[in-house]
């Protein structure tokens, strides 16, 4: 069993993120380098877990990644899957509603990108940008943001009653971090391109996002649906954590390779 629990919320625990330290390396091999090294190993476990998974194909996982602008969604996706097979992992980016998408109810567009049976799914932003953006904008009226906590316990219970595995990672970022980031995306080359002017404007509605965070992971973290609040000011730390988490839910599943079903030569092949 990997030590996972401190990061773990507890269905009905009350959640205060200014006790959460978004700079703890606690539990790491040891330093960056050490824990660096550790990580070909984990993907070497991620890979020959997938690949039980996908040969099984009766079951999936859901992993989504929920954080404030820079908090490493993409970093992670990049880095903790890397080397899975492509095959059998999707990533879908749930970004500002389509005219089509508006036209239905907020969780129409999330179901038709749940992994399908042997598949891995990362969702970079999710369901939950519906009781966090439309929070904190006024999008839609109180009581309508209010339900949908019970909308998405009950979404994620019947995908769990299906065989897909939800993982949930809240990746914690300090405004400190947060603002270094972002600075650096307007003095390094390699990284202008993610720069927008959004990400600005939303770093000036923090508290409100702290307080929406705070409540969304006090409302939806379930025994079947659990949150992890994963420190994220240091990259590698995060990547570590996060896999030591996905690998744990993987190991839980257990997938197996199938036995084979019976098979007759053709005579005259050898």
């Amino acid at each position: 069993m990997r030590d996972i629990e401190r990061w773990r919320v507890g269905p009905g625990e009350k959640v205060r993120l200014a006790h959460y330290d978004p700079a703890s390396t606690v539990g790491a091999p040891g330093d960056r380098g050490v824990t660096e090294q550790a990580i070909p190993a984990l993907h070497d476990e991620l890979f020959a877990l997938q690949d039980r998974l996908w040969a099984e194909s009766r079951r999936s996982v859901l992993v989504v990644l929920q954080g404030l602008d820079s908090s490493g969604k993409d970093g992670t996706i990049k880095h903790v899957f890397r080397g899975v097979n492509p095959q059998g992992t999707t990533v879908a980016s749930f970004k500002e509603p389509t005219a089509l998408e508006l036209a239905h109810d907020f969780l129409w567009r999330v179901h038709q990108r749940v992994p399908a049976a042997g598949e891995i799914g990362i969702f970079n932003r999710s369901h939950y940008e519906d009781v966090l953006v439309a929070r904190v904008h006024d999008l839609v009226p109180e009581p309508v943001w209010r339900a949908r906590y019970g909308l998405i316990n009950a979404f994620e219970q019947t995908l769990t009653a299906a065989g897909t595995r939800v993982v949930k990672f809240f990746l914690h970022l300090s405004f400190e971090e947060q603002g270094k980031r972002l600075r650096s995306r307007l003095t390094e080359p390699d990284k202008r391109w993610k720069a927008q002017a959004s990400d600005f404007a939303e770093r000036k509605l923090w508290d409100s996002y702290q307080v929406a965070y705070r409540d969304l992971l006090e409302e939806t973290s379930t025994e079947v649906a659990p949150w992890f609040v994963i420190p994220a000011d240091h990259k590698w730390y995060r990547n570590w954590a996060v896999s030591q988490v996905l690998l744990q839910a993987l190991e839980e599943m257990d997938p197996h390779y199938p036995d084979p079903a019976p098979l007759e030569v053709p005579e005259g092949i050898d």
